[in-house]
């Protein structure tokens, strides 16, 4: 009961940061750059001012898909955000530029994120039912429960690890903005208070993951003693 309660809190927490991100996009996707440059330009201009040569700016379909492909030296924008010219759009393509200069740099919480992908890419393909299965299988077969545990562990870790990737992604972002002086006071600000709240989202997921964790592994101890 108390872990439902917990799940619900972190669900609904999740929902009121989301609602809230979408609602600041919204808003400053109407606060119009005053020197015109769109996401694209911007995201250019900033590789450009960090001496990032080999790292090329694309479009891409759907909403909310903007990343940075350290694979292939990407900075992949949506849509909107790659020919908006407003705060919203100037805030998204730079903090993905971060990225960039995070990997240009060899930032170490980039380095070991990028290095517990492929771990937790096939962790969350299966680990769901291995999860499942032990906990149906917990008096004959616990070390399956345990084993489900460990790949869960893995998710946990990549989104801690994910928390300083992000916020220093934004940091280096805003700083380049206002360093630049590329926006205006107003426009900065919403910026500023754009990726505020999409950095929350991943400060949600991370404590839901953790959260999950401790369940798991409270049912794994609970069924040992019975043991």
């Amino acid at each position: 009961m108390s872990y439902l309660i917990l799940a619900g809190a972190i669900m609904l927490a999740s929902w009121l940061v989301s609602s809230r991100l979408k609602s600041k996009f919204e808003q400053y996707s109407k606060v119009h750059l005053q020197n015109g440059m769109s996401g694209a330009e911007i995201a250019e201009k900033m590789l450009a001012d960090n001496g990032i040569r080999d790292v090329r700016v694309i479009s891409v379909a759907g909403q909310l898909t903007d990343h940075y492909n350290p694979m292939n030296k990407t900075v992949n924008l949506s849509e909107a955000v790659y020919n908006q010219r407003n705060a919203a759009a100037a805030a998204v393509a730079a903090h993905e530029c971060g990225h960039a200069v995070q990997h240009a740099v060899g930032y170490q919480w980039l380095t070991m994120r990028s290095k517990l992908v492929p771990f937790v890419n096939v962790a969350s393909t299966y680990m769901q039912w291995i999860l499942l299965g032990g906990i149906l299988m917990m008096e004959s077969f616990p070390q399956l429960l345990l084993f489900g545990i460990v790949l869960f562990a893995a998710t946990t870790v990549f989104s801690i690890v994910t928390l300083p990737v992000e916020y220093d992604a934004s940091h280096r972002a805003l700083a380049w903005l206002e360093n630049k002086r590329m926006l205006t006071q107003q426009e900065q600000a919403g910026a500023k208070d754009a990726l505020k709240w999409a950095a929350r989202t991943y400060v949600v997921a991370a404590l839901g993951s953790i959260a999950t964790l401790l369940y798991y592994i409270s049912i794994y101890m609970g069924g040992s003693r019975r043991d």
